[in-house]
């Protein structure tokens, strides 16, 4: 006993020593300290996170699972009428647990009015809606994947360069009839202009006329995570094509629902609507 105390003084010796220097308690001592949590991003409603773990740790975003890559990534994130917190459960590699509540700040989405519509595309007839129905569980169906790759680990740019026309979660107002918030960026521009892949990923859906959006590109970037062109005059790009940032995928026009040329850009995580100017930060410079 006197001989493993005397040891045990002589380590904690040269761990004060070695502190003075700048090396941590824990380390000098042998101990493994505890495994670093990283969250980087807008804790905002519209708001993406990714984060770093250590491999082999479990996450549960309010009790909804979220996929940790095998080297730790993964990525959520907060919808436009997200409540005041959130709870990230956390269950380390060494079998520890702990519970983290995530801040998440409100905005205020004004209302923007929209006038000149096709009386057809604000309220549809029944086989219109039958139509939307169908083409809506497509774009349903890639959200629901779950793919292994880490894509979204890459900064975004933005796909297309012009004036922000429709911002996200603004209250919409089509001729004169509310309807639901905007759940995408507008990007106003001259049709024919170049739409590129923002990042890295795997086209999965390619549509050239959908009722609502027109030529319509969803990309996968990979853990829940994918991005939507809408209206677009030219679909360039087929289903499973790999692509990676600044690949060209279409041209900007007015198909589907659309008073002019423009892009509607939107980033979901799963069926969360996340504001793509919080992804992909200012607009830059024409």
């Amino acid at each position: 006993m006197i001989v493993q105390d005397a040891v045990v003084i002589a380590r904690l010796a040269v761990a004060v020593a070695l502190a003075a220097l700048g090396v941590g308690l824990a380390a000098a001592l042998g101990i493994a300290p505890a495994a670093a949590l990283e969250l980087n991003g807008q804790f905002v409603q519209g708001g993406l996170i990714r984060g770093q773990a250590a491999p082999g740790t479990t996450l549960a975003l309010d009790g909804r699972p979220v996929r940790v890559s095998a080297d730790g990534l993964f990525v959520f994130g907060f919808g436009r009428d997200a409540p005041p917190s959130a709870t990230l459960a956390v269950r380390h590699p060494d079998g520890r647990s702990e519970a983290r509540t995530l801040g998440i700040a409100a905005r205020t989405f004004p209302t923007q009015r929209i006038d000149g519509l096709p009386e057809r595309m604000v309220t549809p007839s029944d086989a219109d809606l039958a139509r939307i129905k169908r083409e809506g569980e497509l774009i349903a169906a890639v959200r629901r994947e779950d793919r292994a790759a880490t894509d979204f680990r890459y900064p975004f740019r933005w796909p297309a360069v012009g004036r922000v026309s429709g911002a996200y979660g603004n209250q919409r107002i089509l001729n004169g009839e509310p309807r639901r918030p905007h759940f995408g960026v507008d990007i106003a521009a001259a049709a024919g202009t170049p739409v590129r892949a923002p990042a890295p990923g795997i086209v999965a859906l390619a549509e050239r006329d959908l009722f609502f959006t027109g030529g319509t590109v969803m990309i996968d970037h990979g853990h829940g995570l994918t991005t939507v062109y809408s209206h677009l005059a030219e679909v360039r790009v087929k289903v499973g094509a790999a692509l990676d940032a600044g690949d060209f995928l279409g041209t900007v026009g007015a198909t589907g629902r659309a008073t002019g040329p423009h892009l509607d850009w939107r980033v979901n995580w799963f069926e969360v609507p996340i504001d793509p100017e919080l992804v992909a930060g200012p607009m830059p410079a024409e």
